[in-house]
């Protein structure tokens, strides 16, 4: 069998740091945290009151009244997010290729929001008063199927549900979809609407989430020794994956190459990483030896980078084992430093920022960086955006119930 290349040719997104790719990528650079209050919900009797939000998005005014009503707030980021991606691709969608074009959507957790909301009726009011649209408000797949609706889009189409690692899957499998010819093109990313009360009292009585609310722009600091645990994000990242030939033939801006995936599994824990980082380490193997490239010719790594004192640590470990003495010589940064984490879309988003700092020879920093941590030794870019030729990037994934996911971008 003859595999295909795979090309990535349109982004579009909706994140804490803007709405649109443009506005979040300049915060980026700029170092600026999307970090704050909560402003959801009454936080009065939460450890923790801060969370990264995404701001002035009206459904309304982007999906319509009708299906702003029909659909969670997480489809709601997807269908603006997937919207912004094939505009910016200038694919046209028609009769003849519509059946070869497919979407892939993970989520960590779907339309929770729209559960616990409908559920509190029921137990208020009774089963009379529950939505009848509940069911396919609350379903993760809900965001893939608006999509293809909303798109004529009739290709393969899924969900995948791998916790924080689950679009950075979705992204993987869907060029691997291209690569052996089951679609053209694929519209792959991830959405996630989870800051709700339930779900932040959640991690707060795991105590996985910081509770610096006295400086909120300051709470996520990966890698830092003063970090005390990641920040709840949201929002919604998609790209369009095509067939190298296809874009080409249709004259695409080719903006960069999915070279190479990996995914693996720790075997291990539920919500912590492998001691040593050994699942994280075999997946960036794996997707090395699929992009059939050497260690020294990764020249930045966006990290998973949580800000929780387990993964920050058991990533630069599995960084050293898999780069050995390239690991020192490799400029590795976290964006969630900047937008939190976007739980199951957070992979997607980070996938951008490395097809945008291919496109542009800059590097975004990890902010909040003050204080080393001795068992995080390496190279993390330090608050300020940093100049420099790239060629290829990796960005990692890793997600509860040990999901582990690499991809690997180059330059076309």
């Amino acid at each position: 069998m003859s595999y295909r290349r795979v090309v990535i040719t349109g982004l579009g997104c909706i994140s804490p740091l803007g709405n649109d790719i443009q506005s979040t990528w300049t915060a980026a650079l700029a170092g600026e945290s999307g970090v704050g209050l909560i402003t959801h919900f009454d936080t009065t009797d939460f450890r923790t009151r801060i969370a990264a939000e995404v701001k002035g998005f009206d459904p309304v005014q982007s999906i319509g009244r009708r299906l702003a009503r029909r659909t969670d707030r997480f489809t709601q980021f997807a269908l603006e997010a997937a919207a912004q991606a094939i505009q910016d691709s200038g694919l046209s969608i028609d009769d003849g290729n519509r059946d070869r074009i497919g979407v892939i959507i993970g989520s960590g957790i779907g339309g929770v929001g729209t559960l616990i909301d409908e559920n509190l009726k029921y137990l208020e009011r009774g089963p009379k008063w529950v939505s009848p649209h509940m069911i396919p408000m609350m379903l993760p797949d809900s965001a893939p199927g608006y999509i293809a609706i909303a798109h004529g889009l009739r290709g393969p189409n899924m969900t995948i549900v791998t916790a924080c690692a689950s679009s950075a899957n979705a992204i993987g499998e869907g060029a691997e979809m291209i690569r052996r010819g089951a679609a053209d093109a694929i519209l792959a990313g991830g959405a996630e609407a989870a800051i709700i009360p339930i779900a932040l009292a959640g991690f707060n009585s795991m105590n996985a989430i910081s509770t610096r609310n006295d400086a909120p722009k300051e709470a996520s600091r990966p890698f830092d020794l003063e970090r005390d645990g990641f920040i709840m994000g949201e929002g919604a990242a998609c790209l369009i994956l095509e067939s190298y030939e296809i874009a080409q033939a249709r004259g695409a801006k080719i903006l960069a190459e999915v070279i190479g995936y990996g995914a693996t599994s720790d075997a291990y824990h539920m919500t912590a990483p492998a001691e040593k980082g050994e699942g994280a380490e075999i997946c960036m193997r794996n997707a090395l030896a699929t992009a059939g490239l050497a260690l020294e010719q990764i020249d930045y790594i966006n990290a998973h980078g949580t800000s929780t004192k387990l993964n920050d640590v058991g990533e630069t470990q599995a960084i050293k084992a898999t780069f050995a003495d390239h690991a020192y010589h490799l400029a590795i940064s976290s964006t969630k430093s900047m937008t939190g984490h976007l739980l199951g879309a957070a992979g997607a988003m980070e996938s951008i920022f490395c097809v945008l700092a291919l496109q542009h020879n800059v590097i975004p920093p990890t902010i909040n960086y003050h204080t080393p941590d001795p068992e995080c030794d390496l190279d993390y870019v330090p608050n300020e955006a940093r100049q420099q030729e790239l060629t290829n990037v990796m960005t990692n994934s890793f997600g509860f119930g040990g999901h582990n996911a690499c991809l690997i971008f180059g330059k076309v």
